[in-house]
């Protein structure tokens, strides 16, 4: 369990980091896409707020994960933007739903790794 553990914290953090300095560099050439989800993309794009911010947070987590410092805080925050990803090619773009799902199926098995750390998340609050 703690071989794939490591392994699977050293591929997400891989993939965010690469892909959150692709959005930067544009090192990678963006598939085409179905009409509807080139005019979604087309109008985050447009509006520069959520590529700047979106990587921004998949590099930050992508480093965190990869130097194994505040894991659990780097999954928290990470898993939106994952989640935002595989509904994204859900109803938009299903032919590149794989990556977006395995990517969230990893931060899932990471958070289950981790679920001592998230104990005091999950406790309901007492008055």
């Amino acid at each position: 369990m703690k071989k794939a553990t490591l392994i699977i914290r050293i591929l997400l953090g891989l993939i965010g980091l690469i892909f959150g300095l692709n959005k930067f560099l544009q090192f990678m050439p963006t598939p085409p896409m179905p009409q509807p989800a080139e005019e979604f993309m087309g109008a985050l794009v447009a509006s520069g707020y959520l590529m700047v911010v979106v990587a921004l947070v998949e590099i930050g987590t992508g480093i965190m994960l990869l130097i194994n410092r505040y894991q659990p805080l780097a999954l928290v925050i990470l898993f939106p933007v994952l989640l935002n990803a595989l509904l994204f090619h859900i109803f938009l773009a299903p032919a590149g739903m794989g990556g977006a799902l395995v990517a969230t199926v990893m931060n899932i098995f990471l958070f289950f790794a981790n679920i001592d750390s998230y104990r005091a998340l999950l406790q309901p609050k007492q008055d």
